[in-house]
């Protein structure tokens, strides 16, 4: 029963790429190109675990908070850990780039998912078996599988870019920073801290997911091939989130000047209205008789009535993006994507000065708050 603990959650990568070689194109992504970079990411996640393992007795760091303290797992989790695991995902997937047969975007995104899928099943193994007491350690994996494949897309889609492009990796810097960052922060919560932060990265999830969708339908709206872009109702393709590309749009000033005092208003606005989430999800939670003051990081019981405040504070930034686009009439949507980063700033720097252990999570929602603050103001826009 000992080895089952550890060996059967480690078949679900295996599974998942099972699928996704089933799911795509033999005659673009051949079977064994594919099943080698998976191969290759396993190897990639021993030698990985093992340079971790030998940094932590070298150091004396670790990613737990509860052993080392706040600053130095982060120090070892940004430094060490996330570079290390990235880079070995990308070395598994190097192969694959620069053969002769990976030449669609689409290639880069289904070789690192293919490269993480096999790292994460040897890591879930690794971590499962290290910790056979405790069902909190399945959740732990669970969780860390989908974070695993999503920032390995990351940089999957700046290379499948770059070589559909016929040109260098300008994109792919950037990608592998943002994905390094991204998992920093992610594994803080699930492996740094106690059960009750894993409730902080359910936001995380559904921000991945629709981040993931967004490069999705760019890969395949970049793709010449017709047979990659599915056909969609007319009704259908409208009520679609936006391209990255109208995206980009979107945040130009064009020929405008950029309004200031549009920017320093919606900062307030957007500030207001997160004062008023936290104080509905207060009002929520005297509702329902839940104790806010009981709520403990380490049990995930406890914790669970924070996650009406962060419903609250999540759900202020839709209202504050339409409210902004609606006052000003704007045809760019830059002056609200400023006025959140604005107020964000405002925000982590007073956190910074009265709470210091809150700014992790604050940076971990932010990115979040951003993009739920677009979403507001392209409603608001399209409106």
């Amino acid at each position: 029963m000992m080895t089952l603990r550890w060996c059967l959650p480690a078949l679900v990568p295996v599974g998942l790429f099972a699928w996704l070689l089933w799911r795509t194109d033999s005659r673009r992504e051949p079977p064994l190109l594919v099943g080698s970079t998976f191969l290759l990411g396993m190897l990639g996640a021993a030698g990985a675990l093992l340079i971790t393992s030998r940094a932590e007795r070298w150091t004396g760091l670790d990613v737990r908070v509860s052993d080392v303290g706040p600053a130095s797992a982060l120090m070892f989790l940004f430094f060490v850990v996330a570079p290390v695991q990235e880079a070995a995902k990308v070395a598994a997937a190097w192969p694959a780039f620069v053969s002769k047969h990976l030449d669609e975007p689409y290639d880069g995104v289904v070789h690192a998912a293919a490269a993480s899928l096999g790292f994460a099943a040897v890591e879930t193994a690794v971590v499962l078996h290290a910790n056979p007491v405790g069902a909190i350690w399945f959740a732990r994996a669970a969780l860390a599988l989908p974070a695993h494949v999503f920032f390995a897309c990351l940089w999957g889609y700046a290379l499948g870019r770059a070589k559909h492009a016929r040109r260098g990796l300008p994109i792919f810097p950037g990608a592998f920073i943002a994905a390094i960052a991204a998992h920093g922060l992610y594994a803080h919560f699930v492996y740094g801290r106690g059960g009750g932060a894993l409730l902080a990265v359910t936001p995380l999830l559904a921000a991945m997911g629709f981040v993931a969708s967004l490069l999705g339908r760019d890969l395949r709206a970049r793709d010449d091939r017709p047979s990659r872009i599915p056909s969609l109702p007319s009704r259908r393709l409208r009520r679609s989130p936006p391209t990255l590309s109208a995206v980009r749009e979107a945040l130009r000033a064009h020929d405008q000047p950029v309004r200031l005092g549009w920017i320093v208003f919606g900062a307030f606005v957007t500030l207001g209205a997160m004062i008023a989430g936290v104080a509905a999800g207060v009002i929520a939670a005297r509702w329902f008789h839940l104790d806010l003051a009981a709520v403990d990081e380490q049990d995930v019981v406890t914790a669970s009535p924070a996650l009406l405040l962060g419903v609250g504070l999540l759900l202020s930034f839709p209202a504050s993006g339409w409210l902004i686009v609606r006052a000003a009439g704007m045809s760019t949507l830059l002056e609200p994507a400023l006025a959140t980063v604005l107020a964000l700033l405002v925000t982590l720097i007073a956190l910074g000065m009265a709470a210091p252990f809150t700014v992790v999570f604050a940076l971990a929602l932010s990115p979040i708050a951003w993009v739920l603050s677009f979403v507001g103001a392209w409603i608001g826009r399209q409106a």
